[in-house]
């Protein structure tokens, strides 16, 4: 199981969605126009067919409180965060940092996603990793850690998220 965590707003439906895309096409191919997506109450689940079958759950934002309900089983952690939104990363670092001090979690991959670079508001990757001290949380954390600049909208990046989940899964398969 592979869940997907951040702020409401930040790109995770899109994401899984244009995974899917991905998946489905070995990464070849124009994605063409983003789908039409809703905020997710709840949450979702999405099967992704990369050489094996991986299952992502999706949590709606708005259930940060209830989120260490779904830690259990918990192979790999995708963390998104919102690069075109310099408020909300302070929000962001502190639910990061509570995934990642979760006893439950301390097996779990890490990939911290920086989504909407399409934007042109967005940050670039080392002023927001100066911002919440990146390299602090990394040296410190349990877990492997590793980050991605992405554009769901676009698809920039999505092929290497990919990777990673089938580096990831095959791992720890």
């Amino acid at each position: 199981m592979c869940l997907l965590l951040g702020a409401t707003g930040v790109g995770k439906t899109l994401l899984v969605k244009r995974l899917q895309e991905v998946s489905s096409r070995d990464g070849k191919g124009d994605l063409g126009e983003p789908p039409p997506t809703r905020p997710t109450v709840g949450t979702n689940l999405t099967d992704i067919v990369a050489q094996r079958k991986i299952t992502i759950r999706e949590l709606g934002g708005c259930m940060g409180p209830i989120w260490s309900s779904y830690y259990g089983n918990c192979r790999s952690l995708l963390f998104m965060m919102d690069a075109s939104d310099p408020t909300q990363l302070s929000a962001s670092c502190v639910q990061l940092l509570g995934l990642l001090s979760s006893e439950q979690l301390a097996e779990a991959s890490v990939l911290i996603l920086f989504n909407k670079i399409d934007l042109p508001c967005y940050m670039a990757m080392e002023e927001m990793k100066s911002l919440i001290r990146l390299p602090d949380i990394i040296a410190c954390a349990k877990q492997d850690i590793t980050t991605a600049e992405i554009s769901a909208r676009e698809g920039t990046g999505l092929a290497e998220v990919l990777a990673w989940l089938q580096a990831t899964h095959r791992a720890n398969g």
